[in-house]
């Protein structure tokens, strides 16, 4: 029978096993929290991100996560600089021309601070200034820093990503670190 796992991944941890990096000092990845052998990441998430990632030791269904021509709906919230107005959010949801490309379209609105958001650690520089905002983003598509760039050619550039949602899997509660059989 496989097995998946929903995770929370903590800021500043990396979405593999093991730190292939050469900075010297040895950075915190997935072996860090996850003692179970034979289970992989489906798909990734950035050091600098946060939040639900799914492992599992079932090859069809780590496909059918990871791979883009699936298009299984993944949703973000992002903290973002600024306010977007309705016009920002429309080229969100029809799609934003990348140096790659354009993106396909998505859905963007924002939403108040999500309930039960944990503190980041470091947290979120905050500028007196300088208002910000959390937006929920659901996109069918995965390029690399995509919702930073989107965000960023938009005006507001991200200063938290969180990813909430995985198809039907959602955080539901998990706290940084943790993780829960499915």
């Amino acid at each position: 029978m496989a097995r998946t796992i929903l995770f929370n991944k903590p800021f500043d941890v990396l979405s593999q096993f093991t730190d292939r990096g050469t900075t010297g000092s040895p950075r915190q990845t997935l072996s860090d929290f996850i003692d179970i052998p034979g289970v992989y990441p489906a798909g990734r998430l950035d050091r600098d991100s946060e939040g639900l990632m799914v492992l599992t030791d079932d090859g069809a269904l780590q496909a059918r996560i990871s791979n883009p021509r699936h298009k299984l709906a993944k949703t973000y919230w992002a903290q973002v600089e600024g306010l977007p107005d309705d016009d920002a959010l429309r080229a969100l949801a029809t799609g934003i021309v990348l140096k790659d490309g354009p993106t396909r379209p998505a859905t963007a609105r924002r939403i108040d601070p999500p309930a039960g958001l944990w503190p980041r650690t470091p947290p979120v520089r905050f500028r007196k200034s300088v208002p910000d905002c959390w937006i929920e983003l659901t996109l069918r598509e995965g390029r690399n820093r995509q919702i930073r760039r989107m965000t960023a050619a938009i005006g507001h550039p991200t200063l938290r990503l969180i990813r909430a949602r995985i198809g039907n899997w959602a955080l539901c509660g998990l706290q940084p670190g943790e993780w829960r059989d499915i």
